[in-house]
């Protein structure tokens, strides 16, 4: 690691353009700039790991990590992954690519993992629980990823690139090894993970997690494709009832339920638990009820429903007994599950990338993961009717469709094991109705035109209050 005294090595280009264009940096609309670029290691030759650390005007900072292949002359077949041009210690001038596009170059990053290598400030680290290391193949990356990348080897081994890091073990890696050793049957096998250690820009001494493996699902179905797939065959069979259609999703929806609730259970025995106490819940009212009002005020359509959302966290905060809390999964969704031959698999265990790591490792209840899972079943039902007209009987049968899955999917959380959702209206409530709100907060700032599937669940939400008060 080099002295925290050493100057930070000159930035060679200018990522600034670079960045912007990055799916995976979260910066764009924000002032920033670039603060340095360090280089953790050098995995080959040509081929190394740069963290690139940006600074915002309210003066808070990200790491993003930047792999890097180095090439003396263009390489046309990786003109997508082009990053810039700088000139080497030789004098050369050498042209830049990311590293996760090259298949040459991601070659390493399987085999350090295979062998558990170190290089530099670069430890890779093979699950001990591996004996027999799948044997992977020519790689390709996944194109849907937002938050980082992700590169599949063969049909075998898939490996996840962090891109925003922060000091500490990330959480997918410590929840995936926390279940493996739990023997749950319900996420794809940890084999292990890379971690790299540099020195920031005040002196101070930084080991993070950079990438994980995990054998790749290669027979699995994407939870939310198998969920539009049973909507569209809804919506194909105008004069049929959800439960009436080949396509009915409840069975699915029921069994991903009991593997939430058995996912959960392994992760309270596994990491650590604890319980909510009365002041502690009132702390949690006054943060959600804080969303709601910098949401409201961003976004107009929030106003006429600030009063009937704000009861719902009056009631969490007026609990008369503490709640349970645990680790949980933290962004639950239908696109962080995938229906494999022998069942369902979880997927992502890192939380929402854009909250600090502290945040994503914090114990919460179970039940934000069930309201996360229930809102995508809004969403799903919903999502393509927002780009057309108003059509009543559709908005009428993506409300059954979304109430048919709910109540399978708490049905099967409750049958295997877990705390009945229906049981709990004040904590689900809360939780769901926060959901909602971020929500309608990231659709007016992205999707303009898909605001109305979250203001559903608003109106709902005000609208459930307003009649348990009655």
């Amino acid at each position: 690691m080099s002295s925290p005294d050493a100057p930070d090595p000159p930035v060679r280009l200018d990522l600034t353009d670079y960045l912007d264009r990055q799916r995976w940096f979260a910066g764009k609309g924000r002032s920033w700039r670039l603060a340095r670029v360090a280089t953790v290691g050098e995995i080959a030759p040509g081929v190394r790991v740069d963290v690139v650390t940006v600074s915002y005007d309210d003066g808070s900072t990200e790491t993003y990590q930047l792999p890097i292949a180095a090439y003396d002359e263009v390489q046309v077949h990786l003109a997508h992954a082009f990053v810039g041009e700088e000139t080497a210690a030789s004098g050369r001038t050498q042209f830049l690519y990311d590293a996760p596009q090259d298949k040459d170059a991601m070659v390493h990053w399987f085999r350090g993992i295979e062998t558990g290598r170190s290089v530099d400030e670069l430890s890779f680290h093979r699950d001990p629980s591996i004996e027999e290391f799948p044997p992977g193949g020519p790689s390709i990356v996944v194109g849907a990823e937002q938050s980082n990348t992700s590169v599949i080897f063969g049909d075998t081994v898939i490996v996840k690139v962090f891109r925003k890091v922060s000091p500490g073990l990330n959480p997918d890696i410590e929840v995936h090894t926390a279940l493996a050793r739990a023997g749950s049957t319900h996420i794809a096998l940890p084999l292990g993970w890379l971690e790299g250690s540099w020195t920031d820009a005040h002196g101070a001494e930084v080991t993070a997690s950079l990438a994980m493996a995990q054998v790749f699902l290669k027979d699995a179905t994407e939870g939310w494709e198998l969920a539009l797939t049973s909507v569209r065959d809804l919506y194909a069979e105008a004069d049929l009832h959800a439960d009436e259609v080949g396509g009915d999703f409840a069975s699915e929806a029921e069994r991903l339920g009991a593997a939430t609730a058995e996912v959960h259970a392994a992760l309270a025995v596994a990491l650590p638990t604890g319980r909510l106490e009365l002041k502690e819940l009132d702390d949690l009212a006054e943060a959600m009820r804080g969303r709601l009002e910098r949401a409201a005020s961003e976004v107009p359509d929030l106003a006429p429903y600030v009063d009937g959302l704000s009861a719902a966290f009056d009631d969490l905060a007026a609990l008369t007994t503490p709640v349970d809390v645990q680790r949980v999964h933290g962004d639950f969704h239908l696109g962080q599950v995938m229906r494999t031959l022998d069942g369902w698999k979880l997927l992502d265990f890192e939380g929402e990338p854009a909250r600090p790591l502290e945040e994503r490792r914090a114990l919460e209840s179970p039940m934000k993961d069930v309201a996360g899972m229930l809102r995508s079943f809004d969403y799903a039902a919903r999502h393509l009717l927002a780009d057309h007209p108003h059509d009543p009987q559709r908005e009428y049968r993506a409300s059954e469709w979304a109430e048919r899955n709910r109540d399978a999917f708490c049905t099967g959380y409750t049958g295997a094991g877990g705390a009945d959702p229906r049981q709990q209206p004040e904590l689900l409530r809360a939780f769901e109705t926060d959901k909602a709100i971020y929500e309608v907060l990231y659709e007016a700032r992205n999707r303009p035109t898909w605001l109305q599937i979250p203001m559903a669940a608003i109106r709902r939400l005000a609208g459930s209050v307003a009649e348990s008060e009655r």
